[in-house]
């Protein structure tokens, strides 16, 4: 089991912006098992390629499962997420291809991405009485600290900086 830290975290990293990837599949006919296992059975071993080549990018992540799976990663860069998305030697490109030639317009299997580059000016993050989580497992777990008590505060708009919102 995780490590529980009592009080309050939030993440630093140690980058100007970090790239949030959302990606999921979603059994829309699941009574067709095959064709679902088929799809769900490829993330672990995307995960664990990522995990042996830290290289490529991947900072960290977390996933769910359910009828809609959903993971959730941070990347170092768009360009590190695209160049394992298209690398041959990687475990991803071929069973997208397979996916799109097999399944792709019969309705039993959807898959969905998102991808949102963020600059780290412009992220807030706060973890109560949590294991590392998040963004924060994924870079820096730090305890909150004088300065950071408010999401205001933890974005670097206490001190003068104004949002857009707050511009106009």
């Amino acid at each position: 089991m995780n490590e529980v830290f009592p009080g309050r975290y939030t993440a630093r990293p140690e980058l100007e912006s970090v790239t949030v990837f959302l990606i999921g599949m979603r059994a829309n006919r699941w009574w067709k098992l095959r064709r679902v296992a088929s799809v769900a059975r490829e993330m672990p071993r995307m995960l664990g390629h990522l995990a042996e080549h830290p290289d490529a990018g991947m900072l960290g992540c977390h996933s769910w499962f359910g009828r809609t799976t959903l993971l959730l990663s941070y990347w170092q860069s768009p360009e590190h997420l695209q160049r394992f998305a298209a690398d041959r030697d990687a475990p991803h490109l071929q069973p997208w291809r397979d996916y799109m030639r097999k399944l792709q317009g019969s309705g039993d299997v959807g898959v969905w991405h998102e991808t949102y580059q963020v600059p780290v000016a412009d992220q807030e993050a706060v973890y109560v009485d949590m294991p590392a989580f998040g963004l924060a497992r994924a870079t820096r777990h730090v305890p909150v600290g004088a300065g950071m008590q408010t999401a205001r505060q933890r974005l670097g708009r206490s001190g003068g900086r104004k949002s857009p919102q707050e511009s106009s």
